[in-house]
């Protein structure tokens, strides 16, 4: 079917371009009644050979579908011809919105493993800070210093002396 829309589109290329005038007579009008003359002809010809080559047993118009053609993708090859930029920004646009999701995704979990950290580490500061607390006080001073022996450390049995400065 293609091939015969070609030739036929070639027929009639080739009679436009025969009567492309050639002559250079003196006489325009002259010209130009040939010229007319020469494009019924060729038109006519035309004509006569399409009216030759197409026939009414042709079993398959040309706007109907057939297997061939949908198997062989002429309809999808067309359809994705005409609107192959649109196709290529819709792929590209695809292609940074995976991107980009999964970019935050990995900033995401990265977040969250961050903030367990923090609480992590704010647990093993008050734990920390608990221990010496309890640690520093008097009762624990006076067991550790009643343990040790060998220390010369020991609690004083007189209370603390206030001294009073007079500032001049």
């Amino acid at each position: 079917m293609k091939e015969e829309n070609n030739e036929l589109q070639m027929t009639v290329e080739i009679g436009s371009e025969q009567s492309q005038p050639e002559s250079s007579s003196a006489n325009p009008a002259q010209d130009d009644k040939l010229e007319e003359a020469q494009a019924q002809e060729d038109t006519s010809s035309a004509l006569q050979r399409i009216k030759e080559k197409v026939s009414e047993d042709d079993t398959a118009p040309i706007g109907s579908l057939s297997l061939k053609q949908i198997v062989g993708g002429d309809y999808l090859f067309i359809a994705v011809r005409h609107h192959i930029w649109l196709i290529m920004l819709i792929v590209l646009l695809c292609t940074v919105y995976v991107g980009v999701r999964y970019q935050c995704e990995q900033d995401v979990l990265e977040i969250d493993q961050l903030e367990k950290d923090l609480v992590n580490a704010k647990y093993k500061a008050m734990s920390s800070s608990s221990n010496l607390t309890e640690l520093c006080r008097q009762s624990n001073v006076l067991k550790v210093l009643h343990e040790n022996a060998d220390t010369l450390l020991m609690m004083s049995d007189q209370p603390p002396y206030i001294i009073d400065v007079d500032e001049d």
